[in-house]
Formats: C-alpha cells, structure tokens, sequence
C-alpha cells in the first residue's frame, strides 16, 4: 500500500522509511546540515531511513563537477554542495527530494540506485498527466515541449558509507525564468520545462501523493538480488 503523505508532520511510512514534508521554504545551509547529520545517523543504525520533502527560495548549488563558466549571472546566493553534476537551481515551486537511503542492505548499486530513482520519477509525472522520459547519456528526466526535449527535472545524488544524500528536483511551477543565471546541469542547448509550462496545473500536494504511490515499487527495485 502507498504511504498516506501528510504535509507539517514527520511520517513512517510502512517499511520502516520515514517520510517528512517541510511547510514552506527551506534554508539550503541547513537542510544540507540535517541531511548530513541524519545519514551519518543512518550509518550507525541509530536513525530510520528517510525521504525528505521540501523546497528552498531561490538559489544556485554548485556540484562536484560544475564549471565556473556556466555560472552566467550569480543572482542569487551559490551554494557549493558535495552532491554530482554542475549547476542546478532550486525555489518556490520546485519539489525537492533529499533521499537517505541504506543501500548497504539495498544491494550497493549506485548506478541501479539511480536508474530506479529516474524510473520512480517518471512513473509519478504520469500519473499527474506529465509523459516524462530518460534520455541515455543525459541525467535528469526529461518532457516535450512543443516538440523539443526540455529538462523537468534534475538528479544529483552522493553516496557516504554506502548512505545516498541529495536526491532530485522536479519543477511544478518553479519562475522559471530563475535558471537563466546558470547553464542549468551544463546542458545549453535543452531549455527547461516545469508542468505548469506544459499548461498543467499541479498542486504540491497532488505530485507528493503521486511519489508515494510509486515509492513502495521503488523500494522494492532497490532489494539485493539474490
């Protein structure tokens, strides 16, 4: 069964994953702060695993692999972060999830760690009405608009003693005309989408009910072969 997704309260959803959806805008220095506290935690076998809702104002981060050069405008504060990838923007209107996830006993693939996170993200964009893909050799889940491939959502993830930090960022209807400050994920040519650019209007609250439907068959893809 899906997780009942309740906004303001910390949840445990079945499987021992808690659940937590932040009202109202997050600080980035301290979001990095807890989740790191939270994995380390994990690590140990004091904490549960979680998945973390929530969304920052508007701000740039820069990731392990991010080119000075595609910082084109710095209008708002930059934040460098341990994740991968290069630049990314995070505000209002765009869904963050910060996953602390095991894989140390979720099989210890990090490539397959990612795949199925593409694959989670793309089965919950289709049940709001959003046709979502991969594209090989690009990461990120990617939409048409208007007969042209757009980014509407990124991955970054970084995994610490086998614990994944970082997650992904979906964009509902982020201004997004924000991203111009950076060559968002280094890809220049592709624009970026949200659903509301794609004439979908989307409550935070309809997207997070569509990711924990979809989350209990996510987990289940990350389980050790045997």
């Amino acid at each position: 069964m899906p997780p009942h997704v309740q906004h303001g309260d910390p949840l445990l959803v079945p499987g021992e994953v808690e659940w937590r959806i932040e009202p109202g805008l997050t600080d980035y220095a301290d979001a990095v702060a807890a989740m790191e506290k939270r994995a380390a935690a994990i690590a140990k076998g004091t904490a549960s695993e979680l998945v973390w809702l929530i969304e920052h104002p508007p701000l740039y981060t820069a990731g392990t692999s991010a080119d000075p050069r595609e910082l084109v405008d710095p209008r708002f504060p930059v934040h460098a972060t341990g994740r991968g990838g290069r630049y990314t923007y995070h505000g209002p209107g765009q869904r963050v999830g910060y996953l602390m996830l095991d894989l140390g006993r979720r099989g210890r693939d990090v490539r397959a760690f990612v795949h199925a996170l593409e694959d989670w993200l793309i089965a919950s964009l289709s049940r709001v009405g959003i046709c979502a893909f991969a594209v090989p050799g690009r990461v990120g889940i990617w939409t048409d608009a208007d007969g042209r491939e757009a980014k509407i959502g990124a991955i970054g993830v970084r995994v610490k003693r086998w614990v994944t930090l970082h997650g992904f960022a979906i964009n509902i209807a982020p201004n997004l005309s924000d991203f111009g400050g950076i060559v968002p994920c280094g890809l220049a040519d592709f624009p970026v989408a949200s659903a509301k650019s794609l004439g979908k209007s989307i409550a935070m609250e309809t997207f997070d009910a569509a990711l924990a439907f979809g989350f209990p068959a996510f987990l289940g893809s990350l389980a050790p072969k045997r």
